[in-house]
C-alpha cells in the first residue's frame, strides 16, 4: 500500500487536534474530564446504534434509542460510587438513580410500542453496547478518579492522570506508526476483516509504540520503564483487537466509517475503538500490579 501524503497530512492534523482536545479534557480539571468522556460516550453509543440498525436492516424507535443511551450512561456513572465518600461529589448519589429511573421508564414504554421479537433483539444488542462502550469508559474514569482523588500525596494525585495520558498516547502512537510502517513496507494482509492492515504495520506499530513510551518513561522518570512498556504493549495489542472488532461491525453494516466527525479518521467509534478495548486491559494491570 503506497503512502498517501495528502491522507497522512489530513490524518496527522486531525490527530493533533484530537490530542489537543484530549489533553484539555484530561489536564484542566475533573469536570472537563467528565464532560469530555460524556460527549465521547454519547457519540460512540449513537454510532453503535446506527450500526446495529444497518446490520439488522431495521429502525428502532427514538424512545428506545434514548433509553439505551441513558441507561448505559447510568452504568458508566456507577464508577463514581468510588467517589461518594469524597466531599463535593455527593451529586452522583442522585445522578445515578435519576438516569437509571429515566431509562427504566422509557424501556417500560417500549413494551407498548415495540414487537416482542424486536425488543428481544434490541435488548441483547443493548447489553453488548454496555460492555463495548460504557464499561470501558467507566473504567477509564475509575483509573483517573480513584487515584487522583483518594490519596493526598502529590505524586499519587498525578498517577491516575498519568496512566490516562499513557493510554491515550500509546494508542495514538501505535495507530500512527502502524499506518506509516504499513504504508511503507506492508505486504502481508493481517486480517480479512480489515484488508488494509498488514502484519508489518501492526508489528512495527506495536514495537515503535513500546519503544517511544519506554523512552519517555526513561528520560522523564515519571513512571517505571517496565510499567510504561507493559501499558504501551497492552494498548497496542488490545487496541488492535478493538480496531478489528469495530471493522467487523462496519463490514456487517456495509459502511466505510461509523461516522464523519473527524476528517481522515471517521466517527467516534473509528477514533475510540482502540481505547474501548485497551482500557479494560490496562485497568486489570493497574488493579493487580500498580
Amino acid at each position: 500500500m503506497a503512502l498517501n501524503i495528502n491522507t497522512l497530512k489530513t490524518r496527522s492534523l486531525t490527530a493533533l487536534i484530537f490530542v489537543a482536545v484530549m489533553l484539555v479534557g484530561l489536564l484542566w480539571n475533573f469536570w472537563s474530564f467528565l464532560i469530555l468522556f460524556t460527549i465521547i460516550h454519547f457519540g460512540c453509543w449513537y454510532e453503535y446504534i446506527e450500526l446495529v440498525e444497518k446490520i439488522n436492516k431495521t429502525k428502532f424507535y427514538w424512545i428506545y434509542k434514548s433509553s439505551l443511551i441513558i441507561g448505559a450512561y447510568a452504568i458508566m456513572l456507577c464508577c463514581f460510587f468510588f467517589l461518594n465518600s469524597i466531599v463535593g461529589f455527593e451529586i452522583f448519589n442522585y445522578a445515578i438513580p435519576f438516569f437509571g429511573s429515566v431509562s427504566g421508564f422509557l424501556l417500560a414504554l417500549c413494551f407498548v410500542k415495540l414487537k416482542l421479537s424486536i425488543f428481544k433483539k434490541a435488548s441483547f444488542q443493548a447489553i453488548v453496547g454496555v460492555f463495548y462502550v460504557s464499561i470501558p469508559l467507566g473504567l477509564l474514569i475509575w483509573i483517573y478518579n480513584s487515584v487522583c482523588f483518594e490519596r493526598l500525596n502529590a505524586c499519587d494525585y498525578c498517577f491516575g492522570l498519568l496512566i490516562c495520558l499513557l493510554i491515550v498516547a500509546s494508542i495514538w502512537i501505535n495507530d500512527t506508526m502502524a499506518y506509516i510502517v504499513g504504508s511503507l513496507i506492508g505486504k502481508t494482509p493481517f486480517s480479512k476483516i480489515s484488508p488494509k492492515k498488514t502484519w508489518e504495520g501492526t508489528i512495527g506499530g506495536a514495537i515503535l509504540c513500546v519503544i517511544v513510551i519506554a523512552a519517555i518513561a526513561y528520560f522523564t522518570q515519571i513512571i517505571k520503564v517496565k510499567d510504561a512498556a507493559i501499558i504501551a504493549a497492552l494498548c497496542a495489542i488490545f487496541g488492535t483487537l478493538g480496531d478489528l472488532f469495530e471493522s467487523k461491525l462496519k463490514r456487517m453494516a456495509n459502511v466505510k466509517d461509523s461516522g464523519s466527525f473527524m476528517p481522515g479518521h471517521g466517527g467516534f467509534l473509528d477514533r475510540f475503538d482502540s481505547l474501548l478495548f485497551a482500557v479494560p486491559a490496562v485497568w486489570v494491570y493497574v488493579k493487580l500490579f500498580l
